[in-house]
């Protein structure tokens, strides 16, 4: 004969085992030190400045038609 299972205890049951899931997630995701925050934004903002910098002008007159 078949078990009898709670369904109440079961979808509680697969909903904390869901919250836990995305807690370890976002400790990962938020759970790092201020420097280290701050280092990858520099690294970020040193990596935009960079591909910028090495961007060609156009200039602003009409194209030339010869």
């Amino acid at each position: 004969m078949a078990e009898i299972v709670s369904l109440n205890k079961y979808r509680k049951a697969r909903e904390r085992a869901k919250a836990e899931r995305e807690a370890s997630r976002n400790r990962v995701r938020y759970g790092r030190p201020k420097v280290e925050t701050d280092r990858e934004a520099a690294e970020r903002d040193m990596q935009a400045n960079r591909h910028d910098g090495n961007r060609l002008e156009r200039s602003e007159g009409p194209p030339d038609t010869d």
